[in-house]
């Protein structure tokens, strides 16, 4: 399963300390990419290695660490990464 393949890969990138994976496909049956077989996913990822790092390069990691499924299996994907002092704040 495709959401059990994200969890794996973004588990062993960054052993985070949360990681929440909604599966949002069926809500997009018959659009273009769910055709193609692409899922429509949404992350929420905490892992130390967002400390620092601005939005658009922690979804860069993100999108690194999935590789080749954001080219077929992942048609949207949805990403909330955060670093452990901004969840600790309320920035969940």
């Amino acid at each position: 399963m495709t959401s059990e393949l994200i969890k794996r890969l973004l588990t062993d990138a960054f052993k985070p300390e949360l990681l929440e994976i909604i599966d949002n496909s069926a809500a997009h049956a018959g659009h273009a990419g769910a055709r193609s077989g692409g899922g429509h996913y949404n992350v929420t990822i905490v892992a130390d290695a967002f400390e620092g790092k601005s939005m658009v390069q922690r979804h860069q990691l993100i999108y690194k660490a999935l590789g080749d499924m954001m080219k077929q299996q992942i048609h949207a994907l949805g990403i909330n990464a955060l670093s452990p002092s901004e969840e600790t704040k309320g920035n969940f």
